[in-house]
């Protein structure tokens, strides 16, 4: 389970799509940019497990974002 898992806007002040994403998985830090694909990079080392988390964050954003 993701644990305070927060976004903003890559680009303030635009419709540019494109977020920065921060959360807790396992009592780590993860931080990435999201794009409008769904792809992350992945800014401080790869989750372990990053499939499932890749799924956690797509519903996330999904929910907070797109809905």
């Amino acid at each position: 389970m993701l644990q305070h898992f927060s976004h903003k806007k890559m680009f303030e002040d635009t419709d540019l799509p494109g977020w920065t994403i921060s959360f807790y998985y396992q009592n780590k830090q993860y931080k990435g940019d999201y794009h409008k694909d769904g792809t992350i990079n992945w800014t401080n080392g790869t989750p372990p497990d990053e499939e499932k988390v890749l799924l956690m964050v797509h519903d996330l954003m999904t929910f907070h974002v797109y809905e």
